[in-house]
């Protein structure tokens, strides 16, 4: 890595941030271990989703497509404008959704709502005294460590729901840049890929409930929301790449500065 040429000095300090984060992990995982508190664990799983998400674009970054400029965003800037909110909105809710899960994974209560798509029966469940008293006695997995409050069903519905948000902002985003830039551009196709992962991904929480928690379908639906955080922020940063926009008959003035911008784009991000 020293001896590596790199013509973009903010890369190296992202490589030297990756470092920092993958040391800080092991010694999260350590006091993890040691202290067993939960409250490190949810930290734990919080680190690792956006080191996953920094190495991912360490990729990207020094990929040979992104530095010959074929990840430019093909909207222009009006066009890109809202695809760019609606991005960083879908991309909050998704980060959110890993927390909450990690914030019930780590409460050590087991499944706060057993059914699906109700709640205990109900549109919404009870949380009274007297109904949560009745759902500890009624349970029978002697997994579960703790007894289920109405922290843990809140923090549960708040999934849900998050769940759905998440999925009507990626389905408007797709939709979106369908309509803005075309079906076979390339923001639209990852759009559409990124929308069709969040389906998926809602599709194995819901079979997270039905199978009781079973282990090889929780594990699944936690590595896909990784691999949907991942997506969205490699779309994310190919949605704020600055684009050379082009017009149906450019000047010869226009042309040379489009032929320099590409120029200087490649020589910029060489790797010799």
């Amino acid at each position: 890595w020293l001896w590596l040429k790199e013509a973009r000095p903010w890369l190296r300090w992202v490589g030297v941030a990756a470092f920092v984060g993958v040391v800080l992990q092991g010694v999260l995982g350590g006091l993890r271990v040691t202290l067993y508190k939960d409250q490190i664990g949810i930290f734990h799983a919080a680190l690792a989703q956006l080191f996953l998400v920094l190495v991912s674009l360490l990729a990207l970054w020094t990929s040979r497509n992104w530095q010959s400029s074929e990840l430019l965003p093909e909207p222009t800037n009006s066009a890109a404008r809202g695809m760019r909110l609606l991005m960083l909105g879908a991309l909050g809710f998704v980060f959110i959704q890993l927390m909450l899960g990690a914030s019930m994974r780590h409460q050590h209560a087991g499944l706060a709502v057993p059914d699906f798509p109700l709640a205990y029966g109900k549109i919404w469940p009870p949380m009274d005294a007297a109904s949560l008293d009745a759902i500890n006695r009624g349970r029978l997995d002697v997994r579960d460590q703790n007894p289920i409050t109405a922290l843990h069903i809140t923090l549960h519905m708040a999934h849900r729901i998050g769940a759905i948000l998440t999925l009507l902002v990626a389905g408007l985003l797709a939709w979106v840049a369908r309509k803005q830039v075309g079906a076979g551009a390339q923001i639209s196709r990852l759009a559409m890929a990124w929308f069709g992962l969040m389906v998926l991904q809602a599709v194995l929480g819901a079979a997270t409930v039905w199978s009781n928690k079973a282990a090889d379908v929780a594990t699944a639906h936690v590595m896909l929301g990784a691999a949907s955080l991942v997506l969205g922020s490699i779309l994310s940063v190919t949605l704020f790449r600055p684009a050379v926009e082009t017009s149906p008959n450019p000047s010869p003035a226009a042309t040379g500065r489009q032929a320099s911008a590409f120029s200087g784009a490649k020589t910029a991000v060489s790797p010799i």
